[in-house]
């Protein structure tokens, strides 16, 4: 057998060590989360500290990829329903009844900014696009909406530096495209558009 002593009273510590003890670790563990855990989790940074070290940068990527996430959810749960409506008007598409039309845009966008273009097309109608981006990569979205159709998507892709090709209207309604830049500088996209519309504008 073990033989144990018993600690004497006087060995343990009193009552107001095991205070400043408890008061220290609240101190320090309240330091650890304005300083480390707020700054790089949720970019709230009331020291600055953060900032220097770097971890404020980290939490606004963390806030900007979920509000994405949140986002590209939406999107997909609003477009499971509306797709359907899409594809039966696209079953009987119309002519565009408007002429053909060329317009150049142009849009820079700050690090994590975000914003949309698009143009009013009839059911069928057509349009070449041809964007590039300069000083980075961007995440791209190409949709389109009308009373109705919350979203109705034509594809969609992430570090991007441009995209060519063409849409069709899957229904009369507004199409375009949907960047965002994930670069750490400005970057400025160059739209060129030609075909059968009768608007094109930013509208974020």
């Amino acid at each position: 057998m073990f033989n144990s002593q018993r600690p004497k009273l006087e060995d343990l510590p009193t009552t107001g060590q095991l205070l400043r003890a408890t008061g220290l670790a609240i101190v320090a563990a309240g330091a650890i989360l304005v300083t480390v855990v707020l700054p790089s989790e949720y970019a709230i940074d009331p020291t600055g500290i953060g900032r220097q070290l770097g971890l404020t940068q980290m939490g606004e990527i963390k806030a900007q990829l979920a509000e994405e996430a949140a986002q590209d959810a939406a999107a997909e749960a609003a477009g499971a329903a509306p797709a359907a409506v899409a594809t039966a008007s696209a079953s009987a598409p119309k002519a565009a009844e408007t002429g053909q039309r060329t317009d150049t845009m142009k849009l820079t966008l700050a690090p994590g900014q975000g914003a949309e273009i698009k143009a009013t097309m009839a059911n069928g109608a057509k349009l070449s696009f041809d964007w590039s981006v300069e000083g980075g990569r961007v995440n791209f979205d190409t949709h389109g909406d009308a009373p109705g159709v919350d979203y109705h998507g034509y594809g969609k892709g992430k570090e991007t530096t441009g995209e060519k090709g063409e849409l069709v209207a899957a229904f009369d309604g507004k199409h375009g495209w949907f960047w965002r830049n994930r670069s750490a500088a400005p970057v400025t996209i160059t739209l060129r558009t030609e075909g059968a519309y009768t608007d094109i504008r930013r509208v974020v």
